[in-house]
């Protein structure tokens, strides 16, 4: 398992659940000088205003790109795989590609969580389901190709009313003819959905692609009433190699929550 912590780059999302901020060198430096192994990065688009190449950064500071964020696509730009509108889709696919393609660089996978969308009077759940399956095949075929996989992330119940628990979501991914889509699994949207959050991933471990790590209020782990040792435990069980990136507040501020979650990493996985 390697460590990560989350970087936006969006300043009108200020305040959202992304452990640093600012300017990208900056955060890297941070990162680095902490113990981090590699980053979620969140951005406006597929592409940086950065003068240095990401590629160059990354080296530079010994991290990795754990995983591409799309959620800017639909709380910036209103784009969702669900939309009643033929063409929103169409838009939201293009735009997912393209964060594919700039993620695929660095060998990493992208995130789908927001841009999922979910069903409406207008959109009745068989009919999102099946625009969510058609994108899923075409966005996880697209990945593959790129030398990457794709990641769908479940959401509580408040965010979207398509999957909001792990094993659903894996069974909805058992029925995909595409390979290359795997699950996330959100430790502060579980707190609110799961019986058991162990036994959800054990019970589908073979999908599991990347962790958020957050705690039961969305701060940092240790600011909040998770009981981390049972998840910690189920996933050194399992074997997983993936990323366990802080996709949470950056309370009290970014510096502080980047320590407490580097300090959590380290209780529960070193």
């Amino acid at each position: 398992m390697k460590s990560c912590v989350t970087i936006s780059l969006v300043p009108s999302l200020k305040g959202g659940p992304w452990i640093l901020w600012g300017k990208l060198e900056e955060a890297l430096q941070s990162a680095s000088e902490m113990g981090f192994d590699g980053i979620e990065l969140f951005t406006e688009s597929p592409s940086l205003d950065s003068p240095d190449d990401l590629g160059a950064l990354l080296a530079r500071y010994n991290l990795s790109l754990g995983a591409v964020g799309t959620g800017a696509g639909k709380v910036i730009h209103g784009l969702s795989l669900t939309d009643p509108d033929k063409e929103v889709r169409s838009k939201a696919i293009t735009f997912i590609k393209n964060m594919i393609d700039f993620g695929a660089q660095f060998g990493s996978p992208t995130i789908l969580g927001s841009m999922q969308g979910g069903s409406t009077k207008d959109v009745p759940r068989d009919t999102a389901l099946d625009y969510l399956s058609q994108a899923l095949e075409v966005l996880g075929e697209h990945a593959k190709a790129g030398g990457t996989f794709f990641i769908y992330e479940p959401l509580n119940r408040y965010e979207t009313n398509l999957f909001n628990h792990f094993n659903e979501a894996a069974t909805f991914l058992k029925g995909l003819s595409t390979d290359s889509v795997k699950l996330l699994a959100d430790l502060f949207h579980m707190n609110i959905e799961e019986e058991n959050i162990a036994e959800a991933i054990k019970s589908d471990s073979k999908h599991l692609g990347h962790v958020h790590f957050a705690d039961s209020n969305r701060r940092p782990v240790g600011y909040g009433h998770s009981n981390i040792t049972p998840i910690a435990a189920c996933l050194k069980e399992i074997n997983f190699k993936g990323y366990i990136s802080a996709e949470a507040f950056p309370w009290p501020d970014p510096q502080l929550a980047a320590q407490k979650t580097i300090d959590s990493y380290r209780k529960f996985f070193t």
